[in-house]
């Protein structure tokens, strides 16, 4: 189980039992409390027990793949690069496109959700955290949360 929480457009928080880890996509850094400092860039990390996996973008951007207790969360911000590389059962995202080309089950909104909830004719709910107990728990059919 793990919780995902978001105070920022930029930046979203994974909580497990073991760690905490904090991606600020803008800035493309990986904060995880760890002795060497901040993590930044492309490249594949172990991370308590999260597995993260930052994927470079033509742009020279970077998004991530973080896979906690085999659920994959992409977080790629608005960036709309390289969206072959992720597969993601939830997306933190502000890009339309990415949800349709992904098409993850969970979305969490990193930007103008009204304008994504009318694109993509759903609704979305608000909440703190995020709770994921594991694949099984994820909705069936596509939502959309906005982490306050």
């Amino acid at each position: 189980m793990f919780e995902i929480e978001s105070k920022s457009l930029d930046e979203v928080t994974f909580i497990t039992k073991k760690t905490t880890i904090n991606i600020n996509i803008a800035n493309a850094i990986i904060n995880a409390g760890l002795a060497v400092g901040e993590i930044s860039g492309p490249g594949e990390f172990e991370i308590g027990d999260a597995t993260i996996r930052g994927i470079p973008t033509e742009s020279g951007k970077t998004i991530y793949d973080v896979e906690i207790g085999g659920v994959h969360t992409g977080v790629i911000g608005g960036i709309e690069e390289n969206l072959d590389d992720i597969v993601a059962d939830i997306l933190c995202t502000s890009s339309v496109r990415a949800i349709r080309e992904i098409e993850p089950k969970l979305v969490v909104s990193m930007g103008n959700v009204d304008g994504m909830v009318a694109d993509l004719k759903l609704t979305a709910r608000t909440e703190k955290k995020l709770k994921v107990k594991n694949l099984d728990s994820l909705p069936s059919s596509k939502e959309v949360v906005v982490l306050n």
